[in-house]
């Protein structure tokens, strides 16, 4: 049984230029390499994400929802954020 399938992709110019260009340096030995490469970064990214999700923003929920007085109305955060935005922009 075949541990690989043959797939179709279409690329936009920008794209296909960068892998062509990474196999033109010696980085990877073919344009399935890389993008085989990328898939895994994009799923190591889900897994991290998903992890994340689970592990502290799940977390924080809970607790926000044992005890609502721990929350911050939107109004406050916004003027927090308008504030730093301003001394970063000067």
């Amino acid at each position: 049984m075949r541990s690989t399938q043959q797939l179709s992709i279409t690329l936009p110019i920008e794209l296909t230029n960068a892998v062509k260009a990474r196999v033109a340096s010696g980085t990877y030995a073919s344009e399935s390499e890389v993008i085989r490469e990328g898939l895994r970064a994009l799923m190591e990214r889900d897994r991290a994400v998903e992890s994340w999700l689970r592990e502290e923003v799940a977390a924080a929920y809970d607790a926000l929802r044992a005890d609502p007085a721990r929350g911050i109305a939107s109004d406050s955060v916004r003027v927090r954020l308008d504030a730093e935005h301003k001394l970063k922009s000067g």
